[in-house]
């Protein structure tokens, strides 16, 4: 059985965005995995909503949530990474469905990007595809 997993994805970095994109799809691929749906939303506080309403669908058996929340000038960065990061969790606790973070931040410099986007990317799918066999 192929599992069939989405990803939920920012739109505020498009090109980093698009990187990340295709590092996961590669990896998906690599890992037997049906990548079915790509949602792409604001920003990373509409990640957790989009995330439960595929989670919801008996088509997706995982998730990959991927994304950037650059370092700011307050601590709003901080406080989001927090707060999404707690409802992703929370969202696979209560359903038992994986959901593979690859979000880079809270504090992350745009110079710092290129060397995380692949690298990020490919190790969320892995971790989707490492609780679905087990």
């Amino acid at each position: 059985m192929t599992h069939k997993i989405a990803i939920v994805m920012g739109s505020f970095h498009k090109a980093e965005m698009e990187v990340m994109l295709a590092a996961a799809t590669g990896a998906a691929k690599a890992c037997g995995l049906d990548l079915t749906t790509v949602v792409r939303v604001p920003g990373s506080y509409e990640k957790p909503l989009a995330c439960k309403r595929l989670i919801l669908r008996d088509d997706i058996d995982a998730i990959v949530a991927l994304g950037i929340i650059e370092r700011g000038e307050t601590a709003h960065g901080a406080v989001m990474g927090q707060s999404v990061s707690d409802a992703l969790i929370g969202l696979q606790l209560q359903y038992m469905k994986p959901i593979g973070i690859g979000i880079l931040g809270p504090d992350i410099f745009p110079t710092q990007f290129a060397a995380r986007l692949e690298k990020h990317a490919v190790a969320a799918v892995e971790a989707v595809a490492a609780m679905l066999r087990g």
